[in-house]
């Protein structure tokens, strides 16, 4: 069932493919007045773009298995690559990907909750959200050009679905969003395409790191 789940998954990410590309194009636009409906996708980003959400998507059933918090993985990993993408563009993670996932996470975590039962995963995803997002508001205010209000939202929604997986698996994802960011940061200053000062963006590596928590620690033992 879980293979069948996971390949109707990676299909679905196929044909989501040329919609998130053209998405991830018009909300990198800086003047949306002018250029959202007149952005087109690169043939190579629709390809890239389904490529990363078939797995993406197509993963969350073997992380979860079939329950609905799989639904839930699924959404995620699906904005992880329209949110990864426009930040890489445009250094901007936009709120309209960022709260629509966050809600639509946790109305399907509650859901899972009360059909399974498990609301222990679901309050421990709430107060890791809580958290996660008090202590980047915190980091902002201490220094604000270290890190910016969409890397404040965004480390709240990484808190919510990967505290439900659980707190090892949250410390893993920023421990490794981290060591990703500062090695591709070396990359960049080491082959002359960015220097110490120039601004990295946050996001895709944030994310990069959710990704590789979750996939050590499939299947979830929930």
């Amino acid at each position: 069932m879980t293979g069948v789940l996971a390949a109707a998954g990676a299909v679905a990410g196929l044909a989501l493919g040329p919609w998130l590309a053209a998405t991830t194009v018009r909300l990198a636009a800086r003047d949306a007045a002018t250029h959202d409906h007149a952005a087109r996708p690169s043939p190579r980003r629709v390809l890239l773009t389904a490529l990363l959400t078939a797995v993406a998507v197509g993963a969350a059933p073997l992380l979860a298995g079939a329950r609905p918090a799989t639904v839930a993985l699924a959404w995620f990993g699906a904005a992880a690559v329209v949110l990864a993408g426009v930040d890489l563009r445009s250094h901007r993670l936009p709120d309209r990907v960022t709260g629509p996932t966050a809600v639509g996470c946790a109305v399907v975590l509650a859901t899972d909750a009360a059909g399974t039962g498990d609301w222990g995963a679901a309050l421990r995803a709430a107060g890791a959200a809580g958290v996660a997002y008090g202590l980047a508001a915190l980091a902002r205010l201490v220094s604000p050009a270290g890190i910016g209000g969409g890397d404040v939202k965004l480390l709240g929604l990484l808190g919510l679905v990967l505290g439900w997986a659980g707190w090892g698996v949250l410390l893993a994802g920023v421990f490794a969003g981290l060591l990703i960011g500062a090695l591709g940061s070396l990359l960049l200053i080491a082959v002359g395409r960015a220097g110490w000062a120039t601004r990295v963006p946050f996001g895709p590596p944030l994310l990069a790191g959710a990704c590789v928590a979750l996939a050590l620690a499939a299947p979830l033992p929930l």
